[in-house]
């Protein structure tokens, strides 16, 4: 891995730049230390996509997850900058390969939670949005909502989880082809380790690192890098799969075997459901 400065702390993601800022391959950054995945295993994981005008195709920026048929969770930072409106993203669903057979779907709303501050980006919290999609998509084995967390539930220190994505596998170097989504298990660390760990490395930093609204896993030098920002962070709970994190922000792709700071769902539950009805299941006809 290519030495960083003990300074570069950033979100894990390339802003949607403008198209002249694009340059062939740019954007198509998986999960350091990961495995592919094999079919069917996260059918809630999407791709965001951003038009390219040097290779004339919706590049893949960031990942997602979706909560509803018709809605995406994913990170605010991913969404910047807020001028940009709905209709320049596109989202793709239910696929294993990127730009596999693309089907991209309209975004017709994007929210985000008002507490996120660009200026600050994702290390400010509040780093979470949601996309509605122009239609609800078809559901099927490749394609379905994963599970959302209760606001009151807590998760254990160690607990193992899994996070996925399409991003870079390691520092400045892209997923190749053939692009397959990338799975890597994490273990959630406690808020004032983590805390610990980033001020011990960052130390000319002023304020807390871990906001109340933040959640850290990490595997030693394995998780998520550039590109997987947005992307879910699930554990599993009596036989189910629960979307307890979205991925936010960290040191560059496990540099120092920091742990990656992930935006807790459980602290914005309430605010999902304020927008996006509650997925029940679907209604076989």
């Amino acid at each position: 891995m290519t030495p960083v400065p003990s300074t570069s702390i950033h979100a894990l993601t390339t802003t949607p730049p403008t198209p002249s800022d694009l340059q062939p391959g740019q954007e198509l950054v998986g999960i350091v230390g990961g495995c592919p995945v094999s079919a069917r295993r996260f059918p809630w994981q999407v791709s965001l996509r951003f038009y390219s005008q040097n290779s004339l195709r919706w590049e893949h920026f960031c990942g997602g997850s979706l909560i509803h048929p018709q809605w995406v969770l994913t990170a605010a930072h991913c969404l910047e900058p807020e001028e940009l409106e709905a209709c320049a993203f596109r989202v793709q669903v239910g696929q294993l390969r990127l730009y596999e057979d693309d089907r991209l779907v309209k975004v017709t709303q994007i929210i985000r939670h008002p507490k996120y501050n660009e200026s600050l980006s994702a290390e400010g919290g509040g780093d979470i949005a949601l996309l509605r999609l122009n239609a609800p998509v078809a559901l099927s084995e490749d394609i379905y909502p994963v599970s959302l967390p209760d606001a009151s539930l807590r998760v254990s220190m160690r607990k193992t989880c899994w996070v996925t994505g399409w991003g870079d596998i390691r520092f400045r170097e892209p997923l190749p082809q053939p692009f397959n989504l990338q799975e890597v298990e994490v273990k959630v660390k406690s808020r004032r380790n983590c805390e610990q760990l980033y001020r011990h490395n960052f130390s000319g930093h002023t304020g807390q690192f871990i906001k109340d609204d933040m959640l850290c896993a990490g595997n030693q030098n394995y998780g998520p890098c550039s590109g997987d920002s947005g992307g879910p962070l699930v554990c599993m709970w009596n036989c189910t799969w629960v979307q307890v994190g979205v991925v936010s922000w960290g040191d560059i792709c496990g540099h120092c075997a920091l742990p990656g700071v992930y935006t807790s769902v459980m602290s914005y539950v309430s605010w999902i459901y304020h927008y996006v009805p509650k997925f029940l299941g679907p209604m076989w006809g």
